[in-house]
């Protein structure tokens, strides 16, 4: 079972407070704004600023456009 739709709408970056967008090929949240992937695990967003992975500029741009 893959994570709810609606629920990204709900979810916020524990950081910055941003929308957060859906990548389910790779199971993240990904948070734009700071540039940050949440990993989900068992269908449960990992909120959590430490566990995130910092994106690179190549990838933010991949998902602006």
């Amino acid at each position: 079972m893959a994570l709810k739709i609606a629920l990204t709408d709900i979810l916020a970056c524990p950081v910055c407070k941003g929308k957060l967008k859906y990548d389910k090929a790779s199971a993240q949240l990904i948070c734009l704004v700071d540039r940050l992937a949440y990993p989900i695990r068992e269908n449960i967003p990992v909120l959590i600023a430490d566990e995130a992975k910092l994106l690179s500029a190549d990838e933010v741009e991949q998902w602006r456009s």
